[in-house]
């Protein structure tokens, strides 16, 4: 029980590493300042880091940076390559170049051109489209589709479509979590055992109440991150000053605007849905993802639904085009 313990313990001074870093990945990353965020003293952190996280700080460092920096060349498109540089803690263009070829064996530019491409070849180049109104009589949102002479084929086969969708500005949410590290992808197990951990350690502290929401934050965009590298923190909101233990891990969610798609799918659609959002909502809807993460806000058990649906939204923050 006590070896247990410690590793709950050492897990969440790990994730408030990694909360900082990507807070504040444009900023002061230190061994010295992100040892003191954890609580060890820099002579033991980066090789407590290393054993847990299977990478050296400084590799997990450059590597949410170039990441983070690959997402925004294509949700970004207006920003200069400089811009980009600076914002995710390069020196400056040259530095940032040298780092994206490493990684991804192209210039910064070239991905941005290879990616754009890809997007519209698969998008309308029209200006109308159906009107889906939003929840509640707010503002209607337009949503297109794909040609379908330049579908691919998966999406071609796509039906899960949304009841409906909307932008919407949220609040800042403070959240408790449990975080998975590595593949999820089709793992319904993994999520219902997240959850059930989230839970029974609210449940013990009294801090399910009925407004109480279930959220998973997606922190890696699966089409960059390898799948062993990839983070989901499954949340529940909480009191600002609710105070946290063991593996459990606290941070805020930044508000703002989200596009809001609500979904009633079956367990093996979440793919689909999200395929909807970033392929035949956002490529017209005059928005662009911005650098926050993006999360599922769930509904009731799907225990509880007479045929097994999943109600979810899906929430991708956005950003005017």
């Amino acid at each position: 029980m006590k070896n247990r313990f410690l590793l709950q313990e050492y897990k969440a001074r790990i994730n408030r590493a990694i909360d900082y870093i990507e807070r504040n990945i444009g900023g002061d990353l230190s061994l010295a300042n992100l040892s003191s965020v954890a609580g060890f003293s820099p002579f033991h952190f980066h090789r407590i880091f290393a054993g847990m996280m299977g990478e050296t700080l400084n590799r997990f460092i450059q590597r949410v940076r170039v990441e983070k920096a690959a997402m925004m060349l294509v949700s970004n498109p207006r920003k200069n390559m400089t811009e980009i540089a600076f914002d995710c803690g390069y020196s400056g263009s040259a530095q940032f170049s040298r780092a994206f070829r490493e990684r991804f064996g192209t210039s910064p530019s070239e991905w941005r051109r290879s990616q754009i491409a890809e997007e519209s070849k698969i998008c309308k180049n029209k200006s109308n489209g159906d009107i889906n109104e939003g929840n509640n009589g707010k503002d209607a949102v337009h949503v297109y589709g794909y040609d379908e002479g330049n579908m691919p084929e998966r999406l071609k086969m796509n039906s899960v479509k949304p009841e409906s969708v909307e932008v919407k500005k949220f609040h800042d949410r403070t959240v408790a979590y449990v975080r998975h590290v590595g593949p999820y992808k089709g793992d319904p197990d993994l999520f219902e055992k997240l959850i059930n951990r989230i839970c029974s350690w609210a449940g013990s502290r009294e801090l399910l109440k009925d407004d109480t929401e279930l959220i998973s934050v997606y922190h890696d965009n699966p089409e960059v991150t390898d799948a062993g590298k990839l983070r989901v923190s499954v949340c529940i909101t909480v009191p600002d000053d609710a105070r946290v233990d063991s593996e459990i891990g606290k941070m805020k969610i930044e508000g703002g605007a989200y596009v809001v798609a609500h979904f009633k799918i079956d367990p093996d659609e979440y793919e689909d849905a999200w395929d909807w959002v970033y392929g035949t909502w956002l490529p017209e809807s005059g928005y662009q993802p911005d650098d926050r993460p993006c999360f599922e806000l769930y509904g009731p058990d799907p225990k509880e639904h007479p045929q097994g649906k999943h109600i979810v939204d899906i929430c991708v923050p956005v950003t005017p085009l």
